[in-house]
């Protein structure tokens, strides 16, 4: 997978950008605030249909302009295909070579994306909600129709609060648990496929980026009466269903659904012992970039081709060792990176001579004649 070309056109601050990008490393530099953020997220939103940042897709248009719309060319599997999203009243709508796509699954044809952000090496301390967030990213990349699903399973459990605030009688409620619980499993399966794959490869990338010992990624389902390792998706359903059942008083109590995978956590562990508490800063963003790594890792031997990378001004977030790791890795890993800073030396480690140097500037998106002084 290639992107050979990216226009963007109202995107944030960005009023119109056309350029192509180089096929190993594109370094966009400027001052904070410029729209060197707003343009990774347009390539996100590109390649997933989800913002990276933004609550509301309304967010993502250009103040005072009425849509949005993010195009590229990509090189996939022999061929050339350009995607496009429009943004336009808080909807967006997306097509393939010219034609809309209806079903979301239909979008996905070779496109995958990481993207790798400074709030990503504070979620290992941070909340469960963002170590989730850093979870189904990985899985979505994966597992495309996890999207879907995801979906499917919102739309329930938002209809399942709200009855629950209501005071809905439970035969309201039932029909929701079921749609939770056979969405929920799916949800839940490929998390656990997910982590089979990359944990072993995030644990390899920890031992090389600062040797720590004993560290395990791990996901088991809160209050799931179920051997989770060998349950398959209708004895997960089936016990998702009873927690449901199971929780409906305290549910009832506190007005919102206190069991599913929106309730469950990754287990990020360092011998033995949870490293939201006992990891140092420094071990915690290991692990984070080591999880990245996993990824970056895992998508290629299971596709068969590196996803694009996106790094945000991470490099001014790492200590010097780690950092030399992280350019020394995209340096030598064949793939796609595009890559913010606003200090061009701390990521000339993953330049070459074909890497293409870009001034980012009041929204604005200029070529520089070489690699900022």
């Amino acid at each position: 997978m290639l992107l050979q070309r990216l226009q963007l056109r109202d995107f944030r601050n960005l009023a119109q950008v056309d350029f192509s990008p180089s096929p190993h490393a594109t370094v966009l530099v400027g001052r904070n605030g410029q729209g060197k953020t707003n343009l990774l997220e347009a390539v996100y939103f590109l390649c997933t249909l989800k913002a990276l940042r933004a609550a509301r897709l309304v967010e993502l248009v250009r103040f005072g302009q009425p849509s949005a719309r993010v195009a590229g060319q990509f090189a996939l599997a022999g061929a050339t295909r350009e995607i496009a999203v429009t943004i336009q009243d808080g909807l967006r709508e997306a097509s393939v070579d010219g034609k809309l796509v209806r079903a979301v699954e239909d979008y996905f044809g070779g496109v995958s994306v990481v993207a790798f952000t400074p709030d990503d090496l504070a979620v290992v301390k941070g909340a469960p909600e963002e170590r989730r967030t850093l979870l189904d990213r990985a899985v979505f990349n994966r597992f495309p129709g996890f999207l879907r699903a995801s979906r499917v399973y919102l739309r329930a459990l938002r209809s399942r609060n709200r009855l629950l605030k209501d005071g809905a009688a439970a035969d309201y409620l039932r029909a929701y648990d079921e749609a939770l619980a056979e969405t929920g499993a799916r949800i839940v399966a490929l998390r656990r496929e997910l982590l089979q794959e990359l944990a072993p490869r995030a644990q390899a990338a920890v031992a090389s980026i600062a040797q720590l010992p004993d560290t395990q990624y791990g996901y088991r389902p809160a209050h799931l009466d179920v051997d989770f390792a060998a349950a398959d998706v209708p004895s997960l359903a089936a016990a998702l269903l009873a927690a449901l059942q199971a929780r409906l008083g305290r549910d009832r109590e506190r007005g919102f659904t206190s069991v599913g995978p929106h309730a469950d956590d990754l287990d990020i562990r360092l011998q033995g012992q949870p490293a939201r508490a006992y990891a140092s800063q420094g071990q915690a963003r290991a692990l984070v970039l080591a999880w990245k790594i996993g990824e970056i890792e895992n998508l290629r031997a299971a596709l068969g081709r590196s996803p694009l990378l996106l790094l945000d001004d991470v490099s001014s977030e790492l200590d010097p060792e780690r950092n030399t790791f992280l350019m020394r890795y995209l340096s030598h890993s064949g793939a796609q990176v595009l890559l913010t800073t606003t200090e061009p030396s701390l990521v000339r480690g993953a330049a070459g001579a074909d890497t293409h140097w870009l001034t980012v500037a009041d929204g604005e998106v200029l070529p520089a004649s070489g690699p900022p002084g």
